[in-house]
């Protein structure tokens, strides 16, 4: 396979799609919509995650005083009417949030596509006062809306021609306003990040995958795995560097021709090198560059002719849309569901419609059918064999995963004709981790150092962080050592807090010197980004550092400034959200019962926040906002109120730093006490487990890809930093930087420009942007308050309206 070609072709596209940010952030006033009345409906396939954004749909249109439909069956249940129509309530989308496929139900509808039936639908419709709908689909349930909402005017009138409809409710309802999420496991909507379902399908095969290696090891066989996506081929390439596969089919960038030969190969290469087994990706719609489809049997008797390996295929199928939502599916469609109901409210009849979607991490509105028509084209560019513009028409982040997928394929073993080709084992490589462990580690490691070598550089892992390195417990890695590391949790080189300026600057200058590190990468947290920063601005005193130093941000924390998200925090969350669920299944055959679970972070707020999202919490209390007595207690009186009216189970959050005053212990004892009459409470200190598990998709991914851009950097730095005399020296800031990950760019930021970012105090970013979702948070919980964010800064007011008291969000250095 040969590299993506990078085009103004994409950047021109991108443009030119008329995007409008979303209201997170924005003042919302609890009833400012009393009287509207808004549906929601789910169609096609069914994805998970859907649930959630219903209890979003439902829960914010309620919060704004909007009766809420949810319509059972999606078309069919809106042709039919009756008691497909079902008036939503808090308590109607409560216990819904962990659970996949939909509630609701979806149906195929071959009655919606004839007239006839979307004048039944149309009048279903009026007759229960709606003309705003919330559709959660793929992109032809998402163009039936449209075609929908394009003939409305036209059936109105036909069914006041017909005399079903008078003309008083035809003058009331004479629109119909549309917006739309998409909820598809493929992930083959233009215009957006991820679609609903996609992160929990990618859990489903990294699992299989993750399963099938033990007996593929024990009897050295090759598996050749065919996963969906129909056309889109996001599923195979996300998982083929999860899962570290040996090669990967898919629809928009086909092998080249003589693949066959180009796969044996590489086959053969892991093999001699010492892999006892082989991983294979396919991708359900793949095809060569003639357009002809490959399938996995093919694929097994080419490598079963030539390279004679026990071979078997495995197809997945229905799987993948099975089990429960990842954290990240449950907060996207939280997320998503609640900015369609504004997206919805803010309409009138010339506004089009439009799509939610995420970008980066910001969510966005888009202009609905300009992204279905660009949806199409990739399928027509593919059918055209204009393969680059089909990469370049999924958008940035799947060209991104692809390029680093290409970098990686061509990764292999080492051979003598690299050192003598190049002097570069002049110039040996170190890395290790700072900070504490974090799932993903082990896939930067990977990364890095396979590409490295690829590049004939000597990498050094240095175990235990700088201590390790005070010892001297050094040691030069070899190809066979990280090879699996990708799926395995923590840090198999092991991690050590201790900084350079804790152990000394000149002891650790001293060693070194004494192993003539050209390049060091640091990957962690806090610690990490801190180090490089000692190290940068001591370059003058010791020539030792005056070398390319890179920092991939690590830590379940989240909390390394320049960068919105750090590998092992999304494993950290999804541990915690299980822990969660277990616990509410754990009070099924109890009454009324509550519980306190603190999570790790320090005083970083973002696991408990993001947790508390994804968990469907009612309360998380975090470092960065203050809470007092009289907030603790209001809580209380929600959650009382919450049993009262039916629910019988409740759950609270609290960051391990949040407030030293406010222990987990304390607030259980208070809640407790205070709550007696209504429930009962349990806590629970959930630990160091945040740390443990196997990493996610999300993190193999994330740290696989920002091993390779290291790599890339690194070794690029090192070549133009060499010096006359043959070494290698360098005080300029843009060789000491952070890979960070800012919406949805990947850049290098010079540490000491980052520091401007970083509280040090608190070891938490100055600017969090994840502030902005506690707003959500509360109002998904039902809370009586009225919320103001005023900015995506993170500042952010609170007004309890039982107690009519301020309360600030306070980040320090804002």
């Amino acid at each position: 396979m040969t590299s993506a070609k990078k085009g103004p072709a994409l950047e021109s596209r991108r443009e030119s799609m008329d995007r409008k940010m979303g209201s997170e952030g924005k003042s919302i006033t609890k009833g400012s919509h009393k009287g509207s009345t808004i549906a929601v409906y789910t169609s096609g396939g069914d994805a998970q995650g859907m649930n959630a954004a219903v209890r979003a749909v439902v829960r914010m249109g309620l919060f704004l005083g909007c009766k809420v439909y949810m319509i059972k069956e999606g078309y069919q249940g809106m042709v039919d009417g009756g008691d497909n129509f079902v008036l939503g309530d808090w308590k109607s989308v409560s216990g819904i949030l962990n659970l996949g496929g939909t509630i609701i139900g979806s149906a195929r509808c071959m009655e919606f596509q004839e007239r006839a039936g979307r004048l039944n639908a149309a009048l279903n419709l009026i007759e229960h006062g709606i003309n705003r709908l919330v559709c959660i689909g793929g992109d032809g349930s998402l163009t039936g809306a449209d075609i929908f909402r394009q003939e409305w005017g036209g059936l109105v009138a036909e069914l006041v021609k017909e005399n079903r409809l008078s003309s008083e409710k035809a003058e009331l309802y004479s629109f119909l306003n549309i917006v739309g999420m998409v909820g598809s496991i493929d992930n083959d909507f233009c215009g957006t990040d991820m679609t609903i379902g996609t992160d929990s399908a990618l859990h489903r095969i990294i699992e299989a995958v993750d399963n099938i290696r033990p007996t593929a090891t024990s009897h050295k066989r090759c598996f050749i795995m065919e996963v969906m996506g129909r056309h889109c081929g996001y599923l195979a390439l996300i998982a083929s560097m999860a899962a570290e596969a040996d090669y990967v089919f898919i629809p928009e960038w086909p092998p080249e021709k003589g693949w066959e030969e180009q796969l044996c190969t590489r086959l053969s290469q892991e093999r001699v090198s010492g892999n006892r087994l082989n991983i294979i990706l396919i991708s359900e719609g793949a095809i060569d560059r003639e357009g002809k489809p490959i399938t996995a049997n093919q694929v097994k008797d080419v490598i079963v002719s030539r390279l004679k390996l026990d071979t078997r295929v495995t197809i997945l199928g229905h799987v993948q849309r099975g089990g429960c939502p990842s954290a990240f599916d449950r907060i996207l469609s939280s997320r998503m569901g609640a900015e369609a109901v504004l997206a919805l409210l803010d309409s009138n009849p010339d506004t089009p419609p439009c799509v939610v979607t995420i970008d980066g991490n910001q969510i966005m509105r888009v202009p609905l059918m300009e992204a279905v028509q660009r949806t199409k084209s990739v399928k027509t560019a593919m059918d055209n064999k204009n393969f680059t513009e089909a990469v370049q028409l999924r958008g940035r982040s799947f060209q991104q995963n692809l390029e680093a997928y290409l970098l990686m394929s061509k990764v292999k073993p080492p051979t003598s004709e690299v050192s003598q080709k190049s002097n570069v084992k002049n110039y040996p490589l170190a890395v290790l981790n700072v900070g504490s462990p974090a799932c993903g580690m082990n896939a930067v490691m990977r990364a890095f150092t396979c590409m490295a070598m690829t590049k004939g550089y000597n990498v050094y892992g240095i175990n235990h962080g700088f201590e390790g390195l005070m010892q001297n417990s050094v040691q030069q890695m070899k190809w066979t050592d990280v090879q699996g590391w990708v799926s395995i949790g923590g840090a198999n080189l092991g991690t050590s807090k201790l900084c350079p300026d804790q152990i000394g600057l000149d002891k650790v200058a001293a060693q070194f010197r004494k192993y003539r590190f050209s390049g060091i990468l640091l990957v962690g947290g806090f610690e990490a980004f801190y180090s490089a920063l000692v190290m940068a601005e001591t370059r003058a005193r010791f020539p030792e550092f005056c070398v390319p130093i890179m920092v991939i941000p690590a830590g379940i924390s989240n909390n390394v400034p320049g960068s919105d998200f750090s590998v092992g925090s999304d494993t950290a969350i999804n541990e915690i959200v299980d822990i969660c669920d277990r616990l509410r299944q754990s009070a099924v055959g109890s009454k009324n019962r509550v519980f306190i679970c603190q999570t790790m972070g320090g005083k970083c707020g973002y696991l408990a926040t993001m947790g508390a999202l994804a968990g469907g919490a009612d309360a998380a209390y975090i470092f960065e906002e203050t809470v007092g007595i009289k907030e603790l207690m209001a809580d209380v009186l929600h959650l009382a109120a919450k049993m009262k009216s039916g629910v019988r189970r409740g759950l609270v959050l609290r960051a391990d730093e949040a407030d030293e005053q406010f222990t987990a212990d304390f607030i259980h004892r208070l809640f407790a006490h205070e709550g007696r009459l209504s429930f009962s409470a349990r806590y629970s200190i959930i630990g160091e487990i945040q740390e443990g598990g196997m990493p996610s998709p999300f993190d193999r991914t994330l740290g696989t890809r920002m091993g390779v851009r290291c790599a890339e950097k690194l070794t690029t730095q090192i070549q133009e930093s060499i010096i006359s005399s043959g070494i290698v020296s360098t005080q300029i800031p843009e060789t000491c930087t952070l890979l960070g990950l800012q919406k949805r760019i990947s850049t290098f930021i010079p540490v000491q420009e980052a520091r401007k970012l970083a509280d040090f105090q608190n070891q938490i970013h100055k600017d969090s942007w994840w502030l902005k979702l506690r707003p959500l948070l509360r109002i998904l919980a039902k809370h009586d308050s009225i919320y103001e964010v005023q900015s995506i800064k993170g500042r952010a007011r609170e007004v309890d309206i039982r107690f009519c008291r301020p309360k600030r969000v306070q980040v320090s250095g804002i």
